[in-house]
């Protein structure tokens, strides 16, 4: 998808900036706080302004309800009910679907009406494209509730996983708030040379992505018999990929366990070798939002570490639970801040 391509990322970060640079000032100080809901909120108004710009307020509290009906769909039953029985989950997510794309579709007339499409990503499926022509308004409304929600969802999780470690290593936090410091005082001048100066805050998302990455399995179907070691995989077949276990690898990272952001800042420690980080998935069916996420998660904790001294609350460690689609998140996760002198 065109609007969310690196180089489009890049001329959009002036965007994501501001709202970047404002969670700190939703988090009180002082106090234990339950981190997760905040920072849910704060991405989930990035991602929804990314996509639909001006038309973000009138949809972000639709993709809210529509991320929350997809938790529910997934909570543990007892019982495991066949897909095509109306259970109250599965008819509360088509009501915030229907929800969602009635709200959707008086913005995608207006706009093709006008002829003003917008610079976003629902104006970049405005467009006809070489290939495919212009797209049906069903194809556009189909596709946006999923990708609404996947630009807060996957990210959140793993924003709680990234601020524990500003927590738990507070000297890779002093580095983080050191680059930050460097900054443009007006969020909204922030630029993808900014953004790329920030080395070693990326090395640190990178790195937390590695050790807990956000969804912890991938599924992939052989398109054609394939040999993998002493393995036949006939075509056709379902292949599990765990970026877990994988990046955990101790031929691909020298002590696998061991939080170390430097190695990213090593040439012989690179993403450019297959199979060394899967976080986002990989070859053709990566995943699109790829950096728009670490855009987001590089910002958001660039901004946070500017501002604050994270700190966990004495008691039991953060839980880990397989939620949202086999994602793996920290349930409970309590944080503390108090400013940065």
């Amino acid at each position: 998808m065109r609007g969310l391509r690196p180089q489009a990322v890049a001329a959009r970060i002036g965007e994501i900036a501001p709202t970047a640079s404002r969670f700190p000032d939703q988090w009180p100080t002082g106090q234990d706080v339950e981190i997760l809901p905040l920072v849910r909120h704060a991405l989930a108004e990035i991602g929804v302004r990314y996509l639909f710009s001006e038309d973000a307020p009138t949809l972000l509290p639709f993709a809210s309800q529509l991320f929350l009906a997809r938790e529910v769909l997934v909570r543990p039953s007892r019982w495991v009910w066949p897909r095509w029985i109306p259970t109250p989950a599965r008819r509360f997510r088509t009501r915030q679907q229907v929800a969602f794309t009635d709200a959707l579709r008086p913005i995608v007339r207006r706009r093709r009406s006008s002829g003003r499409l917008g610079d976003d990503v629902l104006g970049q499926m405005l467009q006809p494209s070489s290939r495919y022509g212009l797209l049906p308004e069903e194809a556009i409304l189909d596709t946006l509730p999923g990708i609404t929600v996947a630009t807060f969802e996957a990210p959140a999780r793993a924003a709680g996983w990234i601020l524990l470690h500003l927590a738990r290593h507070p000297q890779a936090a002093g580095r983080v708030a050191a680059e930050a410091a460097l900054l443009p005082a007006n969020p909204a001048a922030t630029t993808s040379t900014h953004l790329d100066s920030l080395q070693y805050t990326q090395a640190l998302v990178r790195e937390v992505l590695r050790l807990h990455p956000p969804s912890w399995l991938l599924t992939r179907r052989a398109a054609r018999q394939t040999q993998l070691d002493d393995y036949t995989i006939d075509a056709g077949s379902t292949v599990l990929v765990c970026p877990y276990t994988a990046q955990r690898d101790a031929r691909e990272h020298s002590e696998p366990d061991r939080f170390q952001p430097e190695r990213w800042l090593d040439d012989s420690d690179s993403t450019a070798k297959p199979g060394v980080f899967l976080s986002f998935g990989t070859g053709p069916h990566g995943c699109e939002g790829a950096a728009l996420a670490m855009a987001m998660l590089t910002l958001l904790t660039a901004q946070t570490a500017r501002r604050y001294h994270l700190s966990e609350p004495p008691g039991t460690e953060p839980s880990y639970q397989v939620t949202t689609f086999e994602g793996l998140a920290t349930v409970g996760l309590r944080l503390r801040a108090t400013l940065r002198s």
